[in-house]
């Protein structure tokens, strides 16, 4: 390189670090290198045509599609990122999740489809948000039952169904069951009903579901834990079984896992292993305390499409458990 090529690349640089790295401006470099501030900005030029400096312009907008991708490439899924600020508080977090997930919904839910919903508070959420799409020959199942000893649960379970027929101008299908039977024999029998079959055929039937998962540390506590569903005994159960998390009140490890955890002998909803048949598997989640059953839920298969606030969604895409 000539001795007077080599001395301006040396001046850009400098140049550049003191006013790119270290912020100074062109008059103040002008000064300390004894050269014109026209001539500082010549130099800033050369610096970046020569390749001694890369600026990049990168949008605040960008980072939901970075996170999608991330968790795209990590987990084999569809990840839709609600943009929340950092200090955003639950409920505000939640209400923009229900409305990024409603918009997914809409995108996804057509003519001619059963849709399976799991009740709960999050569901609720999106249930409110849900903007008017006409369908014909749509129908939505109730996933699972709302019953327990102190509510039969159907007002909330149909308020919520009802809400997402008349955005779809679809059918619903309530499942007027108990969430959870006293006894496994009691499930099994009334199973063989007519009248239940016709349910459960339908769930066998469905195209799409729609669930949040459960988690007893959130901080919008799940209503199947706050709801008075579980008895003490239940509780110290699913401790004892390391239970993360459920999907339609059917319990799973954090690995995955369901086999042996007696609960689920007596809950309502489908076996994972049938939900994980389903083609299309939106789940939906708000706040980073659902990020162990989120895992869990992932483990098991359960999920195709992933709609979760960003910084939810950066911590999983940063995850080294």
């Amino acid at each position: 390189m000539p001795d007077d090529l080599r001395r301006q690349s040396e001046l850009a640089l400098a140049a550049a670090t003191a006013h790119y790295l270290r912020g100074e401006t062109m008059e103040s470099i002008g000064g300390r290198l004894g050269v014109s501030r026209s001539t500082v900005s010549r130099l800033l030029k050369h610096a970046r045509e020569r390749g001694l400096v890369e600026i990049r312009v990168r949008s605040p907008l960008d980072a939901p599609r970075m996170l999608a991708d991330a968790l795209r490439t990590r987990y084999r899924i569809t990840a839709h990122t609600a943009p929340v600020r950092e200090d955003a508080g639950e409920v505000e977090r939640l209400d923009i999740v229900a409305a990024t997930a409603a918009a997914v919904l809409g995108a996804h839910v057509g003519s001619h489809m059963t849709v399976g919903v799991a009740w709960g508070s999050t569901i609720a959420a999106v249930s409110r948000r849900l903007e008017p799409k006409p369908t014909t020959g749509t129908r939505f199942v109730q996933l699972n039952g709302s019953g327990n000893t102190r509510t039969t649960g159907l007002g909330y379970a149909s308020e919520i169904l009802r809400r997402f027929g008349h955005a779809f101008t679809a059918q619903v299908q309530q499942f007027p069951v108990p969430a959870f039977f006293d006894a496994p024999a009691t499930k099994t029998a009334l199973w063989r009903e007519r009248s239940m079959r016709r349910i459960l055929d339908a769930q066998a039937a469905m195209d799409a579901v729609v669930f949040s998962v459960g988690a007893s540390g959130s901080s919008v506590p799940s209503h199947v834990y706050a709801g008075g569903y579980l008895e003490r005994a239940d509780l110290a159960e699913l401790e004892r079984e390391r239970v993360v998390g459920d999907v339609a009140t059917v319990f799973y490890r954090a690995d995955g896992s369901s086999a042996d955890i007696a609960l689920n002998a007596r809950a309502t909803g489908p076996a994972l292993a049938d939900l994980a048949r389903v083609r299309r598997r939106i789940c939906i989640v708000s706040g980073e305390g659902k990020l162990a059953s989120v895992r869990g839920a992932l483990a098991a298969g359960l999920v195709t499409d992933l709609v979760i606030d960003e910084p939810s969604a950066r911590a999983l895409a940063e995850d080294d458990t």
